[in-house]
């Protein structure tokens, strides 16, 4: 019997889990797939992006080099939320120092958030795929058991196959749950190289902007 007669003679409970296990499998490669994508680019820009803003005469002029630079956005929102904020607002209240610390934290916080999309799903899939894998298992040696004792004929060779059909969902579990893993604890370092380099951005570009006239350029 293959895997195909196993699922179509099988009951709702195994069809369930072979559809959840689909569906999880399907999910984690379209999120590994697209932030494969999304970090190798990401890296790149902010690298760039830094380095391009620091070579800038001013801020004005450091804004419109960055929308070349800054194809993922991670830089840019940083240099726009340090605009002066309208005054007469509780926003505008306090020091300068102050207001940079609060709207680059707010920034840095929603950049990051990008930059994490979808981490929880692929660390879910790694660790509920292989759980979901033995139900299905579980539940086909069950009915396997059942099947085999209503025939009233117990042999190995009776046994040794319907058992063995059911442990493929044991297999099918660690298939789904093994990329989800790497993919986590890869995109998990890289998310955290990027991380530093946007909070030590972050910090340089506070301790420049904190002090009146520090970022006076042509454009500025």
């Amino acid at each position: 019997m293959s895997l195909v007669e196993m699922l179509v003679q099988g009951d709702a409970v195994s069809r369930l889990v072979a559809a959840l296990l689909l569906l999880m499998s399907v999910s984690s490669w379209v999120v590994i797939l697209w932030k494969l994508w999304l970090l190798r680019r990401a890296g790149s820009d902010v690298t760039r992006s830094v380095a391009a803003f620091w070579q800038s005469p001013g801020l004005a002029d450091a804004r419109q080099r960055l929308h070349g630079f800054d194809r993922s956005q991670l830089v840019l929102p940083l240099i726009e939320a340090a605009q002066p904020q309208a005054p007469g607002t509780l926003a505008a209240a306090g020091e300068r120092g102050q207001q940079l610390t609060r709207v680059l934290r707010d920034a840095l916080h929603r950049v990051l958030h990008r930059l994490q999309y979808g981490q929880v799903l692929l660390a879910t899939v790694g660790s509920t795929a292989p759980f979901v894998g033995l139900l299905g298992t579980v539940w086909g040696i069950y009915h396997a058991l059942t099947g085999i004792a209503a025939d009233g004929q117990i042999s190995i060779d009776k046994v040794a196959g319907p058992v063995g059909e059911a442990l493929i969902m044991t297999a099918a579990g660690l298939a789904v749950a093994i990329p989800a893993v790497l993919a986590y604890n890869v995109f998990g370092r890289q998310i955290g190289r990027i991380e530093a380099d946007l909070e030590g951005f972050a910090r340089d570009l506070r301790e420049l902007l904190s002090h009146p006239g520090a970022a006076t350029g042509p454009a500025a």
